[in-house]
């Protein structure tokens, strides 16, 4: 792009800095602290990362409305992934604000990560099949 702008002729003579031409000092400007807040403060991340996935599933609420949404999260297809996705959301607010312990909420934290692909996959056809299946061929011992 910036070649194109070497012919493009300016009435000022100043060309204008694009987002791809400004300098950074690296790809993620992020501290270590950042960016490993999981790890450095876990019942703050768990709070935050719970409260964003039950606005998330609210806001698909808001969209459809409650009663279709209840009805389409304990279809008979997906019960079991909306109870194991709920029960590791509450999970998550236990250890994080009743036991404060830092191990088992990023433990809760990873499962409710899992628990919320696995629920989010139960919405596309045929997906937690092709998950299910591909995950036995990368972790089958047989050789």
């Amino acid at each position: 792009m910036w070649k194109l702008n070497q012919f493009i002729p300016d009435d000022d003579g100043e060309r204008e800095e694009s987002l791809l031409e400004e300098e950074s000092d690296g790809i993620c400007s992020l501290s270590p602290t950042q960016s490993l807040i999981v790890f450095a403060k876990p019942i703050k991340f768990a709070l935050l990362f719970t409260f964003g996935n039950v606005l998330a599933v609210g806001s698909t609420a808001f969209l459809i409305g409650p009663e279709r949404q209840l009805g389409m999260m304990f279809d008979p297809v997906r019960i079991y992934a909306t109870v194991i996705y709920i029960g590791c959301v509450v999970l998550a607010l236990i250890f994080a604000l009743l036991i404060h312990s830092k191990i088992l909420t990023v433990f809760a934290i990873i499962f409710e990560i899992c628990a919320l692909i696995w629920y989010g996959l139960s919405y596309i056809p045929f997906a937690r099949r092709m998950v299910s299946s591909l995950m036995i061929r990368l972790c089958d011992t047989e050789l």
